[in-house]
This record gives structure tokens, sequence and C-alpha cells, in this order.
């Protein structure tokens, strides 16, 4: 059976904290992944209507290699300004890219997703004090799942989102892990069998006993344009430079569409991160085809998918009922 690190979570990945802001009464949160001495970061965008910062400076022909956090939030286009609170957090404790007479510029790449008027207000009142307490709370243990942090006001499909967190030790002993806050369009759940369309990569008894029900869905809002959106951070202790992290993006989002289907529409905005901390190298298998490299990363990619998946239905399966949004715990059998 494949091993899963002791948090089965983001937070196995050595290096990386993970901390929540969530204002439960406004429907939306703040999640940052920090990695305060930096972490080699690439992005890959499916989805046609994104909501982002920074991810222009992480295609691999441009300068800087490393990112001190990635911010994921609620709250639309208005979320954005929460990273200007982890910017700030950041650079008071001295973490950036060197400037001159001792200063540092953070580099906190972004996205968010769409949970307007899920609250007491149409917008909530997010702003650069909610990227700042997500920091001061952040660590090195469990990741809360379901309604917290970005992944609070979250909605998937016709039930309630959320956030959630897996990870992988693989044979080479390197660390892979994702993080996802699921507010898709798409469904997590096949509606032929009421169980979640992965639900066959459980390790363990990780899911417990709501992984063990077939539901029956509730019918579909009335649809909205641009109120989707899945966003997610991996992450692996690996060596990789940022040709490689962006391949590794790429490829989670494979995990994302086989558990949400479907995924990467004209209405959501689907963004992934990866980032490397660079604990471990990469081991190499020659071959006459092949870089030295390219097994493991493939290796990699791949388990990240897997772990996407299962975070994706971590999400949906440890979330409440809130904001008139029917969470899968409290559906009806099948």
């Amino acid at each position: 059976m494949a091993n899963i690190g002791k948090n089965n979570g983001l937070t196995d990945v050595a290096g990386i904290k993970v901390g929540h802001y969530t204002d439960t009464d406004a429907a939306s949160g703040v999640t940052v992944v920090i990695c305060a001495e930096g972490a080699v970061t690439g992005v890959d965008v499916r989805g046609s209507a994104p909501g982002t910062r920074e991810t222009d400076l992480l295609a691999p022909t441009n300068l800087v290699e490393k990112a001190q956090a990635v911010m994921l939030s609620g709250g639309s286009v208005y979320g954005l300004a929460a990273a200007d609170g982890v910017v700030r957090w950041l650079a008071k404790k001295g973490f950036g890219f060197p400037l001159d007479k001792g200063y540092v510029a953070p580099i906190v790449p972004a996205a968010v997703l769409y949970d307007l008027d899920r609250g007491s207000d149409f917008v909530p009142p997010i702003c650069a004090e909610w990227g700042e307490k997500a920091c001061r709370a952040a660590g090195n243990g469990p990741v809360a799942c379901g309604c917290a942090g970005a992944g609070t006001g979250a909605r998937s499909g016709s039930i309630k989102g959320g956030l959630g967190t897996a990870s992988r030790i693989l044979d080479s002993g390197i660390s892979a892990a994702a993080l996802v806050a699921v507010n898709s369009g798409g469904s997590v759940i096949d509606p032929a069998t009421g169980h979640p369309w992965e639900i066959n990569l459980e390790i363990g008894q990780e899911f417990g006993r709501q992984g063990k029900r077939a539901v029956k869905l509730p019918p579909l809002p009335a649809s909205a344009p641009a109120q989707n959106t899945t966003i997610a951070v991996v992450a692996t202790d690996a060596i990789l430079n940022k040709a490689q992290a962006c391949k590794v993006a790429q490829m989670a989002h494979d995990g994302m569409a086989r558990a949400i289907r479907p995924a990467h529409t004209m209405f959501d905005g689907d963004t992934i991160f990866c980032m490397a901390t660079g604990k471990r190298k990469l081991p190499e298998t020659p071959g006459f085809f092949s870089a030295p490299q390219a097994q493991a990363i493939t290796d990699i990619g791949h388990a990240i998918a897997d772990c996407l998946s299962r975070a994706i239905i971590t999400a949906i399966l440890t979330a409440s009922s809130m904001a008139g949004m029917t969470a899968f715990c409290d559906l009806k059998n099948r």
C-alpha cells in the first residue's frame, strides 16, 4: 500500500507551513502556503476565468526562481488584496528577493475563487489583514479541512465545497502533496453511483465513514457565469527547476480533471501552483531517449495528480453545510 505522510497533507513536505484565516459570517477566507526560505515555484492555469497575481513571474523564462509564499483566497477580485498582507508579514521578517540596503521583495503568487453573495454581505470584507492573520496562524502540523480558509464559502456543483489536502511518500523517499480549495462548476460526485468519481484512490481509511456512503445529489442551482474555480498548491521536497515545477503543475491538473467533471470550463478559473522546497535530489535514470531525471519528474507528477484527486474528495467529505449550501455529510443516502 502507498505510504502517506504523518499529516496526510501539504505540511508533510519539509519546509512548508500552512495557515488559514476563516470568517464564517462573511463565508470567505484565506489560505497561505509559506516556504520562508523560498521554494522554486511554477504554475499552470487551465480555467478560462482565472483571478491571479504574479503568475507571469513564474514562467521558466523569467528571472525570479523562488516564491516565499502562495496565497489562495475567496473574495473573487477583491480577495487579491489579502496578498498585500502576506507580503508585509514576510517583509517584516526579512524573507524575500534581496534588494538594496537590506530590503527584500517577498514573492507571493496568488489565486482567488468566487464566493461573493454567500455571506452576510455581497462582498466579503477581505483585506490585507486577512492575509497577515493567515500567516500568523501558519504551522507545519495537520491542516484544517472543509469550511476553512479559502474553502470557507466554496460551492462544488450542487453541494458545499471546501478545502482539502493529501500527501504521499514515494518509494524514492521524496514527498508529494496537494492542497486545494474546491469551488467547482463540475461535480466531485458521480451522479450514477453517489460516490466520488475517484473514490478508489483512497489510501487506508483516509475518507472515513463518509467515504463509504452513496448519496443523492440535489439539483444544480441556477447557473451564473464565472462563479466557480478550483485553486490548488501542490508541493514536493525534491530539487526542481522552474520548468520542472511547471511540468508538475501541468500533470497535477490531470488529478483535478479526474476528480471534478467537468473541469477547466469557460466559467472556472482553475489554477495550480507547484512549490519545490529543494530538500532531496532527484534520482537519475539513464536512458537513450530520456533526460536522466525524466522518470523522476514523471513519478512526482503522477503522485501529485493522485494527491490532488484525494485532496478534492477530502474537501467535499469534510465540509459542513452553511450559507444555504448543503454539504455531502447532510445529503440523503441513495
